[in-house]
């Protein structure tokens, strides 16, 4: 990190409902392109065995394999008419551990497998149980690893890139610019907002990358300035990250002439985690997804309540994979957990609004559309509540 960043995070330092997780329909129809086959079956009316694989010994996760299986556990107890058998094996911190825990496990009978947290660890998960016909709901949020039997329950660049590219065409931005950080992620989040581009009827007039350091960010800022007063670019969408230079960024695009009174900046990452940031120069007026805020916060209370601890932000996704598995099968169907069912089109009722899984492996989240007004986070556009909205 450069010294700048430190600079500029110091000035800009200056009814609770009971929740439950279902499918949106009992409706039997797949998303189309979904594979009929490729699933277990499973008897309804017994103990439905569902395999979670944590990195219970990875020191490096702290307390996220606790809070993904108190999550699952919380969502297991929520079902009503549906028995969900837990069990939790350690997938430890490399790709093999996960595999044989994955092998144990289905010959232990397990029907389906939520988990692993890691992309390479998930990928070699599903090639195991790929014979067994047993579908894989990772946590991981590559979308690249998607695909088979492997899906990919985590927040995607693409879901992000998507729902901000319509609501800057529905606003009349047609014309914008991309500025990246030289980091995976940057590529990742540069790569989704170019296919979310053309499909939203979206124009990317210049893309500007930058390393971490004063000299490239201010070189890239110059070519942004360009694609706005010469490329007629309306919006600027930065996909870099508070924990990276955001804050950096925000604060010299204004500085170096890139005004966001009259060019709308948008963010690919969550600008409402960091507070301390809303004073910098850039940050006011932004636009940014979140999930549900409702919907989370109803998550978080009962949460709390029940552990006495706010959980980790991914945990949410162990109670998406545990409860989208109960009320699949509490549809009554043997094939529940097949890729046809998973893939319904109506989808679920998630921790932070409606999701589905679709054929390729990746998935669908309603997001809302958000800004930062007077230092406080203001929903713009709400977050859909079913697919129809989208």
């Amino acid at each position: 990190m450069f010294t700048l960043m430190t600079r500029v995070r110091k000035a800009a330092a200056r009814t609770l409902a009971a929740f439950s997780l279902v499918a949106l329909a009992a409706c039997d129809a797949p998303m189309p392109g979904a594979g009929l086959g490729s699933g277990p079956s499973v008897n309804p009316n017994a103990p439905v065995p569902v395999a979670l694989l944590v990195p219970r010994s990875d020191p490096s996760t702290q307390n996220l394999p606790r809070d993904l299986e108190n999550a699952a556990r919380m969502a297991a107890a929520d079902m009503q008419g549906v028995q969900i058998d837990l069990r939790v094996y350690d997938s430890g911190g490399d790709p093999q551990t996960a595999a044989v825990a994955a092998e144990r496990a289905v010959a232990e009978g397990a029907k389906i497998i939520l988990g692993p947290l890691y992309q390479n660890a998930a990928v070699a998960v599903s090639q195991a149980v790929a014979d067994n016909g047993v579908n894989v709901l990772s946590f991981s949020n590559n979308a690249d690893i998607a695909g088979g039997n492997l899906f990919v329950l985590g927040d995607l660049f693409d879901n992000r890139a998507n729902r901000l590219m319509n609501y800057a065409a529905r606003n009349g931005k047609r014309k914008v610019a991309v500025m990246f950080e030289n980091s995976t992620g940057g590529q990742f989040g540069a790569a989704a907002l170019s296919r979310a581009a053309p499909a939203s009827g979206v124009s990317v007039v210049g893309s500007a990358s930058y390393d971490l350091n004063a000299e490239s960010l201010t070189a890239a800022i110059s070519r942004v300035r360009g694609y706005v007063e010469g490329g007629g670019a309306q919006a600027v969408f930065l996909t870099d990250n508070w924990d990276q230079g955001l804050s950096v960024a925000l604060q010299l695009l204004p500085e170096q002439g890139v005004d966001p009174a009259r060019t709308q900046f948008v963010g690919l990452s969550r600008w409402d985690v960091r507070p301390d940031g809303f004073s910098i120069s850039g940050v006011d007026g932004g636009w940014f997804t979140v999930p549900d805020r409702g919907a989370v916060a109803n998550f978080e209370a009962r949460y709390r309540e029940r552990f006495g601890a706010t959980p980790h932000p991914l945990a949410g996704l162990a109670f998406d994979g545990v409860a989208a598995v109960g009320a699949l099968v509490s549809q009554g169907r043997s094939d529940a957990l097949t890729a046809a069912a998973l893939t319904q089109s109506a989808g679920f009722q998630g921790t932070g609004g409606v999701f589905r899984l679709l054929p390729n492996g990746t998935n669908q989240r309603a997001l809302a559309i958000a800004t930062v007004r007077d230092n406080q986070v203001v929903i713009l556009d709400p977050a859909p509540t079913s697919f129809g909205g989208f």
